[in-house]
This record gives structure tokens, sequence and C-alpha cells, in this order.
């Protein structure tokens, strides 16, 4: 028999445990009072003949209660509650104790691996999780009912970053907005920020506005070439007057201007990487950030726009220098790259940047691929015309801005009555669903399933409704930047920020996991093959669409289905399986259940065909997703980059290519670096083990990790197969 204690862990059944804990009640009583060891026994004898294979350990204690009051041992019962009592109350004082001297002294493996671009060692990412655990444990004890901790312990469900819960005032994902800030200007510390006049400085100052903005909340942070391209004009026009004022000719002022404004973009540029990478914010990392590169965006400044597409390209295939002098594949930013009628064909007018796109996307991995095509046809505003904007962050996509007939309820200074507004909107938070969960609880019973299913989703809802009230009490003066000045709003001081949490403005995100062994257990079946698998996976996904439309209606705040990139979470929910369930081959026997609704990692597709097949996934999947394949190195065979490319935008909102781009620091070897069946990373060149001395960068859920991971997801990796085959290579 196996125990399930209360943080969800399961350990084997120990009679001895009954026995000491009474006899301590024992101590505390008259001798007449007592319990003798044959009535111990008995109850021992009585939990044991219920003959269960799992229960739960305040089961065993209400037995015991209820035995002891049985045989008229009333004061025993009661010496016994209270010491029950008084061991939860020790155990509920002191949850964090333990964690924190793990972390403290590098032992605690989960926030070792909790984000594959967080040094747990590093003292500004320890202040970051010191904060994380306590935050936690608040949240535990004295923020959620018991019964959304115990699910969220026993992984039936995961109420997403809970490490930063205890503050009411912080969210999710967002969409800064920062053609409002620099253009109108805006304030950080109490220092005004006024409109720059040239391109080098609207860089300098949007990377202080990005490292601003994403220590004021938690997750993934977006921002748009396309509110930087007006200070590439102001810098030519400022290189004409230079030379216009010395004298020199108008063709002459024309060609050194060019050649002057060429210099500045590369220097913006590269000032802007730097940043980036080398800042540190305060959740312990890099921002968080990604850059969209879309020039449907713009047609006044679209020729400035695509000059600045242009160097962050070929400034990423450079890739940046290790601490070794090293030119390796950086992490951040995330580039989104806009496919559209202006860069997809051969003939269209910036096709060049499509082919630079897939050489960096061969080389390091990005950019990423949004399709304006398909996007539009999935994303319609209230007006029903399809807009075309950027995820937050990795792959959280707002829902078409419902809030447009009711006006400037941000404030924002550059809004435009009657058109959809994007840049200034936000995510509320995550709860997940643990699908697998749902599958083995029912034991293929279909009616039970969607029982558990519609209770489950109940679960999720109160723990989305808690988030959201949370975040309700906050006003505008916990982030100045957020919601006085511009990055989100431009409320006045101590204006509550609650309206935004309405009528569309913001999301809040329902999200899942694990479909593919969710079909596989119930129906036998892959949910890829076209059939019984494929048409159960699509009931499923509009089911949660359907619950997210019915909360949605009465409370007027945006619920909306969401792909969770579930990094660490993947092992916790396949663990928790496990110990539930046991060991199902092809269901609990892997380390890592599968993301959203991808396609297995292990199972044999080709490229086209899964992108297809997840397209029919992701409009079904409004609040976020992402697809991706697994290729080799494409860096010698772009024409099947291109060709991918293509089909990307022909038939799928979102997607992007995992390539290799690894470094050995001891033997100098770049390309892949292997993990053996031990999930040990090595060098096949030279057998360098030592991760200090090993640079690896994989796609993790949607964004590229560099720092190593769980043993779940490293598992996952490893176990990952081609979706395109390398031509060339074989040849």
């Amino acid at each position: 028999m196996k125990v399930i204690k209360r943080d969800g862990h399961m350990v084997d059944y120990c009679p001895e445990k009954i026995e000491n804990a009474i006899q301590k009640a024992n101590m505390e009583v008259d001798e007449e009072e007592q319990a003798s060891p044959v009535q111990i026994k008995n109850i021992i004898k009585y939990i044991e003949k219920l003959g269960k294979k799992r229960i739960l350990v305040e089961d065993i204690q209400d037995i015991i209660e209820m035995k002891l009051m049985s045989i008229g041992k009333y004061q025993l019962a009661k010496r016994y509650i209270t010491y029950r009592y008084t061991r939860e109350l020790v155990r509920r004082s002191n949850t964090t104790d333990l964690a924190i001297k793990e972390l403290i002294d590098g032992e605690n493996e989960y926030w070792n691996t909790e984000n594959s671009n967080k040094n747990a060692k590093v003292v500004t990412t320890q202040r970051d999780y010191l904060a994380g655990i306590t935050s936690t444990d608040i949240t535990k004890r004295f923020l959620l009912p018991e019964d959304i901790v115990r699910a969220h312990e026993e992984g039936i469900i995961h109420f997403h970053d809970a490490d930063y819960f205890a503050q009411n005032a912080l969210h999710n994902c967002d969409l800064i907005n920062l053609e409002d800030m620099l253009q109108n200007g805006t304030n950080m510390n109490g220092v005004m920020i006024e409109k720059p006049h040239r391109f080098l400085t609207a860089m300098t100052i949007a990377t202080q506005l990005i490292t601003a903005v994403t220590s004021s909340q938690y997750g993934g942070a977006t921002i748009s070439l396309t509110h930087l391209a007006p200070f590439v004009r102001d810098s030519y026009n400022r290189f004409i007057d230079k030379y216009k004022k010395r004298g020199f000719k108008k063709a002459d002022c024309e060609k050194y201007a060019k050649e002057d404004l060429h210099k500045e973009i590369v220097d913006g540029v590269q000032t802007f990487q730097y940043q980036i990478n080398s800042m540190t914010n305060t959740n312990g990392q890099a921002p968080f950030l990604s850059v969209n590169m879309y020039l449907g965006e713009t047609e006044e400044y679209k020729d400035e726009l695509a000059m600045i597409i242009e160097e962050f390209l070929n400034q990423r295939i450079e890739g940046m220098k290790n601490e070794k002098g090293v030119w390796i594949t950086p992490a951040f930013p995330k580039l989104l790259y806009v496919l559209e009628e202006d860069n997809i064909h051969p003939k269209s007018k910036y096709y060049y940047l499509t082919k630079l796109a897939a050489k960096c996307t061969a080389k390091r991995m990005v950019p990423d691929y949004i399709s304006e095509k398909v996007m539009k046809e999935l994303k319609k505003n209230e007006y029903g015309e399809g807009e075309c904007y950027p995820c937050m962050g990795c792959r959280s996509f707002l829902t078409p801005d419902r809030s447009i007939s009711r006006g400037n309820i941000a404030h924002a200074k550059n809004y435009v009555e009657g058109k959809g507004k994007y840049y200034g909107r936000f995510n509320q938070g995550v709860v997940t669903i643990n699908l697998p969960d749902i599958a083995l609880s029912s034991g293929k019973d279909m009616d039970l399933f969607w029982k558990i299913f519609d209770e489950r989703l109940e679960l999720c809802h109160r723990a989305l409704q808690i988030r959201h009230k949370r975040l309700s009490k906050a006003t505008s003066d916990v982030a100045p930047i957020l919601w006085q000045h511009g990055a989100l709003a431009r409320l006045e001081k101590g204006e509550s920020i609650h309206e935004l949490l309405h009528h569309g403005y913001s999301t809040i995100s329902l999200g899942y996991a694990g479909l593919y062994e969710c079909v596989k257990y119930m129906t036998g079946h892959s949910h890829t093959d076209e059939g019984i698998g494929y048409d159960f996976a699509i009931k499923v996904m509009e089911h949660m669409n359907d619950a997210c439309k019915a909360w949605k209606e009465v409370e007027d705040i945006d619920y909306s289905v969401y792909g969770t990139p579930i990094e660490s979470t993947t092992y916790k929910f396949a663990k928790g399986l496990r110990e539930r369930f046991g060991k199902i081959k092809g269901i609990t026997d892997r380390d890592y259940i599968t993301n959203s609704y991808h396609v297995p990692v292990f199972e044999e597709i080709d490229a086209f065909t899964k992108l297809k097949l997840e397209s029919d996934f992701q409009k079904l999947s409004p609040g976020g997703a992402i697809s991706y394949i697994e290729t080799p190195n494409l860096e010698n065979n772009l024409e099947s980059v291109i060709e991918i490319i293509k089909f990307i935008y022909d038939n799928i909102m979102y997607a992007e290519l995992n390539t290799k781009s690894d470094y050995c620091q001891v033997c100098g070897f770049d390309g892949e670096i292997l993990l053996d069946d031990n999930l040990e990373w090595y060098c096949p060149e030279c057998g360098n083990r030592d991760h200090s001395k090993l640079n690896v960068a994989r796609r993790t859920c949607g964004y590229i990790g560099t720092n190593f991971w769980n043993k779940g997801r490293t598992e996952e990796i490893r176990d990952r197969v081609m979706h395109i085959d390398n031509k060339d290579d074989k040849e």
C-alpha cells in the first residue's frame, strides 16, 4: 500500500508510524485512557484490511480517530487530534527553510533547473528565487484554498508563477507600447524621458525602458521595430543637415548621409543587442524579450524599418561572443519575422530580407515566423477585420481587441479611434490543466471522462478568478512605468487598473498540457491519425474553448485557451501521473508529457504534415500557440529552409525551426553537442562533459534555453526526431 502525503508525494505504508503516533498520544493521558498494544494492532490491521493500493495520509488519521472513539478512548482521541493539529501547524510554519537552505547550498534540483535561462548560482538569480520560495510558501498557506493547493501539488493542475503571486501587482506577459513612450515621452524613477531625436538615442532608451518594464512583471515582453523606424529618418535628416551646412552638393550630402546612417543603424542595433543581453532585471535574468519585425505595420517608414530588420538579422547571424571570445547563439532577444506579400515571393521588394531570415534561422534558430495571411484569417476584431500582431513573449497571443468600441480606456497618447489596439495590452496569468490526469482518472470511461473534465475545468476557473481578483486590487502606483507612463497605460496616480482587466483589454489563460497522452489513453490512437484520435482531440480542445466562452460571457473577463510552455512542469506532471497511476506503456513511462497540442517528439512525421496538422489545433488555442519542426544543420541547404518558410506562410499562423548551434570550449568543436543514455551532455569531438565548458542552445517551449534543463525536459530533448532530411548531407 502507498500513502499519499500532503505535498502529493507517495511513500510506502509504514505501520510503525501509526503505532508511534498513538503511543505519543498515550503518554498525554491517564493509564486507563491509554490504548493497549492489542488495540493499536487492531487499528493497524483494520487499515490494512481495507486493501487499498493508495490512501491519503489524512484518511489514515481520520480512521485512527474514529477507531479510538469507537472503543471508548475519547480523551486519547482528543489528544491524538491535538497532536495531529500541532504537527500540522509546525509543518505549515516551516515549509520554506529546507528549500532556502538547498538553494543557497546549490542542492535544490527544482530551482537549479526551473528555468533554462536562469543560473541559480548567480547572486541576482538567487535573490529572485529566495523571494520566490517565500512567495510560494505564502501563496500555498494563505492565498489559495486547500483544494487548489492540493491539486497543484499533486499535478492535477498547475498554478503558474506562485513564486510571484504573493505580490498582488504582478502580471504575466505584455506588448510594450514603445511607440507611445518614445514619441510622447515617459518617466523612469522620477526622471522625465523626452522624445529622442535620433536612432541611436532611441535604441538606448528602448533598452532601458524594456529593462524597467520587465522588472515590473514576470512573463515575456514584446516590442516592435516599427516603433523605432521613424528615428532612422530623423537621423538621416540630421546627417543631411550636417553636410548641407558644410556646403556639400546635394548628391554628396545624400551619399555621406547614407554612409553615416548605415553606421548609426549598425551601432544602434549592436547597442540594443549588448544591452539586452548584459542587463539583469529584478527577475535575475536578461529581459525575456521578443522583437517583432512586421513591414505591414507601416507604410510611411517601411524602408527605414527594412534597414533595421536587415541589421538585426545580420548581427544575429554573427551571434555574440561568450567569455572565451567565441561567437555563440544568444537566447535573447527572440526575433519574430512576419511573412507577408511584400517579402514572401522571389519578386517581392523585400524578399531579400526573407532570404536573410532563412540564413539566420539555419545558423541561430531565429527568427520565428508569423504568417500574416493565416493570422488575419484567425484573428478578427469586433468589426470582423483580420489583424496581425506579435505574441507576448514566447507564444502568448492576445485575443482580438474587443475593447475598441469602449474607446481609449488605457488613455494611451497614440490611440487611434476605431482601430484595434494591441500594444499596451497584457496577460493576467495562467493556470494549466493536466489532460492525461483526467483521462487516467476516468479509466477510459467516456462519460466519466467528461464529468471529471468539467470538474477540473471549474477548479481551474476558480484558480483563475483568484488570480484576477488579486490583480484587480492593484493601483497604478505599484508600477508607474507600466500604468502611469505609457508602457501599458497612462492612468492617474492612485487610479485602479480594474478596467484594464475587463472588456477584452487583457487576457487570462486556461493552459493545457498532454493532449497526445490524453487522446492516446482514451482512444488508443495518436491525434495525428486523421480519424478517431484526431476527432477526439478536437472535441477536447473545443470543450476548453466552450468553457472559456461561457466564463467570459458571464464575467466580461477575456478567458482564453493557451498552449502552455511547460518547461519544468512537464517533469512534475509526469512524476505525478506515474505516482498515482503507475507506469503505463506509452502514457506514463517517460519523465515528461507532451507540450500542449504538439505531435509527440518521438513520433515519426514529416515537417509539412506536422505543420499542417498542428495548424488545426492552433485555431483552437487562441490564447497562445506555437509549432516547430526539428531539423539537422541546414546552413548549406537554405533552399529547404525557404520552402518551409513558404509553407508556413500558406498554412500555419506561428512556427519555428529547431536547428543545432553548440560549442565546446575545450576543443573548439562547433556543431551539435550530444546526449548519452544517462542524459549527460558531451562533446562528440573530445568527450568534454563539463557544463561550464559547453555552450548548448536548444528550443525550450518556444524560446531558446542555454542553461541546461531538468531531467524530464532533457529526456524530451533527447527523444526528438528529425522532421526533415538534409539531402545535401546525405549526398
